[in-house]
C-alpha cells in the first residue's frame, strides 16, 4: 500500500493532470458543465422520492433523506468502478509510451468520480438542513464510511480494470451485477422488513450497504455505530483492496500485450 502512495507522490504532476482531464472530459461542450453533477442526482432523487414515498414514506421518518443517503453512496460506487474498469484500456496510447504505474490511470478516474460525489454531498447536506435534522459533532464520523467506501472502490477498480484488459465481457456482466447489487443495498426500502430472513443476512454481507447504513445511523438517528461495526467496515474495504492489489501485481506485466 505504501508503494502505491509513494508512486502517486512521485508522479504527482502527471496524476493531477489525469484527474483534471478525466473530470473536465465529462462536462466538455456542456452548457451547464459541472452543475450537472448536482442537477442529475437531484432529479433522480425527486423522481424516486415521488414514486417510493407513496409506498414507504408513511412508515419512515425523513424518508427522502434515507433514500438520498443510499442513492448518494451507491451512485458513487457505481460511477467510480464503472469508469475505473476501462482506465487501462482507454489510456493505452499513454501507457505504451510512458513508463508510469498503470494504476495511476485507475486512481485518476476514481478521483474524478470522487469530486462529483463531494459536490452531490453538498446537495445532500442542504436537504438535511431543509428537513430540520440537527447537525451534531457526530456528523464528523461521516468521513469514516466515505473513506472506507473509497478504499473499497479502489480495490474493486483494480480487480475490474485487470479483468477488463483480458475479458471485455466483464463490462456487461458488471452492469448486471450492479443492477442486482442495487436491489440488495436497501436504497429505497427499509431492510427491517426482511429482519430475521436470509435476505437480510445477504444485504448485510453487501459492503456498500454497510457504509450506507453507517451514514444513515449518523444522519437520521444521531448514533455512532458500534466498534464491531467499524471493524466490519474496515474488513470489507481492506479485504477487497488486498484482492485487487494481488490481481494487479499478478497480471500487471501482461497488460501491454492486450491493450
Amino acid at each position: 500500500m505504501n508503494i502505491f502512495i509513494n508512486k502517486i507522490k512521485q508522479y504527482q504532476f502527471m496524476f493531477s493532470e489525469l484527474v483534471k482531464r478525466d473530470f473536465n472530459k465529462r462536462y466538455k461542450r456542456s452548457v451547464l458543465g459541472i452543475l450537472w453533477s448536482m442537477i442529475a442526482p437531484l432529479f433522480q432523487l425527486l423522481v424516486m422520492s415521488f414514486v417510493f414515498d407513496r409506498v414507504f414514506g408513511d412508515t419512515m421518518e425523513h424518508y427522502t433523506i434515507y433514500m438520498f443517503a443510499g442513492q448518494l453512496m451507491f451512485n458513487y460506487f457505481r460511477e467510480a468502478t464503472d469508469n475505473g474498469m476501462q482506465s487501462i484500456t482507454s489510456n493505452a496510447g499513454i501507457i505504451t509510451k510512458v513508463n508510469a504505474p498503470k494504476y495511476l490511470f485507475l486512481i485518476s478516474k476514481i478521483m474524478a468520480a470522487s469530486i462529483n460525489f463531494l459536490l452531490t454531498l453538498v446537495i445532500f447536506f442542504i436537504f438535511v438542513v431543509a428537513y430540520r435534522i440537527t447537525i451534531t459533532w457526530k456528523f464528523l464520523f461521516i468521513i469514516f464510511p466515505i473513506v472506507c467506501l473509497f478504499v473499497l472502490i479502489v480495490g474493486t477498480g483494480l480487480i475490474l480494470s485487470a479483468m477488463f484488459v483480458f475479458f471485455k465481457d466483464v463490462q456487461y456482466l458488471y452492469d448486471i451485477f450492479t443492477l442486482a447489487l442495487m436491489y440488495f443495498t436497501a436504497i429505497f426500502y427499509d431492510v427491517k422488513i426482511f429482519e430475521g430472513s436470509i435476505v437480510a443476512k445477504l444485504i448485510y454481507l453487501n459492503p456498500v450497504f454497510v457504509y450506507i447504513n453507517y451514514l444513515r445511523e449518523i444522519v437520521l438517528h444521531n448514533t455512532i455505530p458500534s466498534f464491531t461495526y467499524h471493524l466490519y467496515c474496515v474488513f470489507y474495504a481492506l479485504f477487497i483492496l488486498r484482492i485487487g492489489m494481488w490481481m494487479y501485481k499478478k497480471y500487471n506485466y501482461m497488460f501491454l500485450y492486450y491493450i
